[in-house]
């Protein structure tokens, strides 16, 4: 079973080990092979003047993402922050934030700005963290200008450095919170994929 999150949901969320320490806090969610998947979380400190740290937690090494801490099996599965960044690269991620980039379809109508990122979350070790969407801020294409609304993603991401695109159709599948946005992401890839 998966469920669905927003990023702006695990940042700052605690890094505790399976021994209860408190190692960390997530600072920011790092997208790898085309931006399609997390790759892993860049990591800060514990407490009010806490900043950045050198090490990084790649998604592989995260044993649970629970609503209230990212669980790993100890501190020694921490990275340094540069090889996390190098495979995200090496596999395709943009290594931008998309948070802003305007959202644009293929045939050029401009559906609005992201504010968030929609995650979908394995719930067992070695299980996917997609994503699945972003939340937007609507533009007048989509009848709600100034509205927060979800909208789907394909599989796979085409991003430049200010504008992510989508297909077209992707406004047929727009959703207004995140109980309903999974199946409005299952209808707009079935769709993609064409009859069987």
């Amino acid at each position: 079973m998966s469920r669905l999150m927003r990023t702006s949901e695990i940042t700052k969320r605690p890094v505790v080990t399976m021994a209860g320490e408190d190692v960390a806090q997530v600072k920011d969610v790092v997208y790898a092979a085309g931006g399609g998947a997390v790759g892993g979380f860049t990591l800060a400190g514990r407490g009010l003047f806490s900043g950045p740290l050198k090490q990084s937690l790649a998604w592989s090494a995260v044993t649970a993402l629970g609503s209230d801490a990212v669980m790993i099996a100890d501190e020694s599965v921490l990275e340094p922050t540069q090889t996390l960044l190098d495979a995200s690269a090496a596999s395709g991620g943009s290594g931008g934030d998309v948070l802003g980039s305007q959202v644009l379809t293929d045939t050029g109508t401009d559906l609005g700005t992201v504010v968030d990122v929609v995650l979908e979350v394995g719930d067992t070790r070695g299980g996917a963290c997609d994503v699945v969407g972003y939340e937007i801020e609507a533009s007048e294409a989509l009848g709600t200008k100034g509205t927060k609304v979800l909208i789907p993603l394909p599989d796979t991401l085409a991003a430049s450095g200010q504008h992510l695109m989508v297909p077209a159709s992707a406004k047929d599948f727009v959703s207004h919170d995140l109980a309903g946005f999974g199946a409005s992401v299952a209808a707009f890839r079935a769709q993609l994929e064409g009859p069987k």
